[in-house]
C-alpha cells in the first residue's frame, strides 16, 4: 500500500496513529517525523502553486 495513503487515512481520522504505524510497520517516533515531513511538504506544494498562479486568459 502507498505510505501516502496511509499517512493520508490517519490525517482525516480514518485510522489510528497506531493502525498506520502498523500498517506502515514503522514504530511511533519514526512514524510522528514521517507525518510531520508529509505535512511540510503539503505546504510547500501549496505556497509554490501560490507564488506561481496560473493566468488563463493568456494561456493559448
Amino acid at each position: 500500500m502507498d505510505k501516502r495513503k496511509v499517512i493520508s487515512a490517519y490525517r482525516r481520522g480514518f485510522i489510528t496513529i497506531q493502525e498506520c504505524g502498523q500498517i506502515l510497520g514503522i514504530e511511533d517516533i519514526r512514524l510522528s517525523q514521517m507525518v510531520q515531513d508529509s505535512v511540510e511538504r503539503l505546504k510547500e506544494e501549496s505556497n509554490q502553486k501560490e507564488c506561481f498562479p496560473v493566468n488563463s486568459s493568456n494561456a493559448e
